[in-house]
């Protein structure tokens, strides 16, 4: 489970693909040759091997790493403190593996090209493999096991866990200037310079600021506005020939551009020599996870693949008995937490344990949201507002309990009433609502699903309360609406985890 949860942050569903694939009806009439070409998700697209599958591949190939050399350390150290061999299929070997594992994905070291509050890599795999051994010590003391079994008793597991911090740091080391020296030879070509071009080569220069991009603009199209000192080349439209025996790491059509018959050749030629060709929301989709509102067409939502689960009554059943399930579970387990969190609340700030607010369900439909009161009482006695980061209505428990997120459990209650969903877009106030579907285009769309405790969004996006804000959260909910599946309500889980024990997202 681990290891779909590490793959699944790059590798969703097997519907979210890369590269494109050409459907080309081909008819000759004489002379002429008419071309029907149009672009759609592929997995894996033949030939492309450039950056998008080093980015994607990365975090798999760490883990491989990762699970043959915790069994190697393991079986050194057992050699080097007991002179024999190691059982790798102990219980309590495949236990402890499993164990540091678990504790490199909640470090996130899994990315270790990112920042996180301000620690690379090296310096959070340090932090979590001290986490596991204070962990994995007070498991042993516990249970009695570190005078009856050898593994615990003569330090071994201790020698291994050292060894293998230094493996797990050298192999970010070897895995981050890999990925630097693919990213020094990755060429992007960009058709297009319109609003949504530029925004995209913005992107594009501060994710690899160490490849290489080329522009060519249609005719009409201020090329000034795009101009940038870290463009490689600006040109029009028409020096598309020049690039079909380039080597490209993609073209991105950043337009809405009506190729001629050439133009559609050249295409052809680059994508049957492996080069990867996108529609800009394909690109969004593959490289960020994300499908931005504001560059779709009715076209596109009308032919694209995907938004499954809304047409699968199969799937609905599947998800909404999953959500009965474990919010059960979760209620049995988290009602002591919750207890003590009413408690504190009362102790606090006087007013009462819980809040209550309307919010829109599915299909437009508002419904109560329960939470437990994280601000002071009467704190919107002059209206809703956005919340705000460091936001004086916030009680002292108010700001941790929004912090680890226990303020949403009292949720448990409205799954069960089948108000929302464990997995889905966040619920938003029909007072914002108004607001939002005039700013945003495609904004009713996140409510063709059940709202969810937690989401896409919410793990992948930093807590926010603007337009702006939702406008990008928005664009998280429509790539989970379009590619739902249980791998992914899975991946979710699993960074919702992570989410709560860093502090970070809402």
């Amino acid at each position: 489970m681990i290891y779909d949860a590490i793959e699944l942050e790059f590798r969703i569903t097997e519907s979210q693909e890369l590269g494109c694939l050409y459907q080309m009806t081909i008819s000759k009439l004489g002379t002429r040759t008419s071309m029907s070409l149009s672009f759609t998700n592929r997995i894996n697209s033949p030939g492309n091997t450039r950056l998008l599958n080093v980015v994607r591949s990365l975090p798999v190939l760490l883990l491989l790493g990762d699970i043959f050399g915790v069994f190697i350390c393991l079986a050194i150290a057992h050699w080097l403190r007991l002179g024999e061999p190691l059982y790798l299929l102990d219980p309590l070997v495949c236990g402890f593996a499993l164990l540091v594992l678990t504790g490199l994905y909640l470090a996130d070291a899994y990315h270790p090209e990112t920042q996180i509050v301000g620690l690379r890599a090296p310096y959070r795999i340090l932090l979590g493999m001290v986490v596991v051994a204070l962990f994995t010590s007070a498991l042993i003391y516990l249970s009695g096991a570190w005078w009856n079994n050898t593994l615990t008793a003569r330090g071994v597991l201790l020698l291994a866990l050292v060894i293998f911090t230094i493996w797990a740091v050298m192999l970010r080391v070897m895995a981050v200037k890999w990925l630097r020296s693919h990213a020094r030879q990755s060429n992007w070509l960009i058709l297009g310079a319109d609003e949504n071009a530029i925004q995209l080569v913005q992107k594009l220069l501060a994710l690899n600021p160490l490849g290489r991009l080329f522009v060519l603009a249609e005719p009409g199209q201020d090329m000034h506005q795009i101009a940038d000192s870290r463009i490689n080349y600006l040109g029009p439209l028409s020096d598309l020939s020049v690039w079909n025996q380039k080597s490209l790491s993609a073209v991105i059509l950043a337009s809405h551009i009506k190729f001629s018959e050439s133009q559609l050749q050249q295409l052809m030629q680059m994508r049957l020599q492996g080069i990867p060709i996108y529609r800009l929301s394909d690109f969004y989709e593959s490289l960020w996870y994300k499908i931005p509102s504001s560059i779709l067409q009715k076209k596109w939502l009308t032919f694209s693949a995907g938004f499954n689960l809304m047409s699968s009554s199969f799937s609905m059943r599947i998800k909404r008995f999953g959500d009965i399930i474990l919010t059960s579970i979760l209620l049995v387990i988290l009602f002591p937490i919750m207890l003590l969190t009413a408690l504190l609340i009362k102790l606090d700030s006087p007013g009462s344990v819980f809040y209550s607010q309307i919010r829109t369900g599915q299909n437009g439909q508002t419904f109560r949201v329960y939470k437990f009161r994280s601000m002071y009482e009467n704190a919107e006695k002059q209206g809703a507002k956005w919340a705000e980061k460091r936001d004086a209505r916030i009680t002292r428990v108010g700001y941790w309990l929004r912090l680890t997120r226990i303020d949403e459990l009292p949720q448990i209650w409205n799954v069960l009433r089948g108000d929302m969903s464990l997995i889905g877009p966040r619920p938003e106030r029909p007072e914002f609502d108004v607001q939002l579907k005039e700013a945003i285009p495609y904004y009713e769309l996140r409510y063709l699903v059940k709202p969810g405790i937690t989401g896409w969004a919410q793990v992948l996006y930093p807590y926010g309360a603007s337009v702006e804000d939702a406008y990008e959260k928005l664009a998280y909910d429509l790539y989970y609406i379009k590619n739902y599946s249980i791998w992914l309500d899975l991946a979710i889980a699993f960074k919702t985890i992570r989410v709560i024990l860093l502090g970070k997202g809402r």
